[in-house]
């Protein structure tokens, strides 16, 4: 079978450190497959959602019709944006033969690495942990910003509160606000995948440290490529299940 390509799709930004940081992403998954899985020829392509373009549909139809595409959701959570939008851009582009993955996020590897970055950035044991996601109107994208909450719990030894820059509430200044009212020392661990306006704003809520996005962390390119092989793993199993049955010789 050839290898099929894969798709990272994210959301898109305007800032040109974010859209630099899923080039960097997509270039350290191809390497690592190119190193560990001897793919050298795999063709690994980015497409975003909203903001900016290419869009999935752009980058499918400029696809062969044939080729096999395992589309990845670089997405923290899988809201309208994974639900929705992504599977009427796969329709649109006509393309038939394209394996969508679970997205990236929540996922107890990403935990590790906002424990990591987390005691990067100068933890205390005494210190209240908010996570802070972007935020979401869908209830199934906001759910996984709780598992990803409850999984960084478990990493970090302490209760994790939840807070939203954009949509949802609380809103993390409020909540930054009301724990340094409470005389308590806040860090907020940043879900976000890249730089952009609602990282910047982080910085702007008071706490007494804010993570770095997840960026291109070596969990996260590992991540993206589990999910990669998975996709390879079910598409090679339908393609076996397809094959007609032969009988072993002398039988009938």
């Amino acid at each position: 079978m050839t290898d099929p390509v894969l798709l990272l799709v994210a959301h898109g930004t305007r800032n040109p450190a974010g859209v630099e940081t899923i080039a960097r992403l997509a270039d350290a998954v191809s390497v690592v497959l190119s190193d560990s899985d001897s793919r050298p020829g795999l063709s690994v392509r980015v497409a975003f959602v909203d903001v900016l373009g290419p869009s999935p549909a752009d980058v499918l139809r400029d696809l062969p019709a044939d080729a096999p595409v395992i589309a990845v959701p670089a997405f923290l959570a899988s809201g309208y944006h994974v639900h929705a939008d992504l599977p009427r851009e796969i329709t649109d582009s006509g393309h038939r033969h394209v394996h969508v993955t679970p997205a990236i996020g929540p996922d107890p590897a990403l935990a590790r690495v906002l424990g990591e970055r987390l005691r990067e950035t100068g933890l205390r044991p005494g210190d209240r942990v908010v996570l802070a996601a972007a935020g979401s109107s869908d209830v199934r994208a906001l759910a996984d910003v709780r598992t990803a909450a409850d999984q960084l719990e478990t990493v970090v030894g302490r209760p994790v509160e939840v807070a939203y820059v954009a949509t949802g509430e609380p809103r993390v200044a409020d909540v930054v606000a009301t724990a340094r009212a409470e005389g308590d020392r806040v860090v907020v661990a940043s879900y976000l995948l890249a730089p952009g306006l609602f990282h910047t704003r982080l910085g702007a809520t008071g706490a007494a440290g804010v993570t770095e996005p997840l960026g291109v962390h070596p969990g996260v390119t590992e991540l993206v490529v589990a999910r990669y092989r998975a996709g390879v793993d079910l598409i090679s199993a339908a393609a076996a299940r397809s094959r007609p049955h032969r009988s072993a010789p002398g039988r009938d």
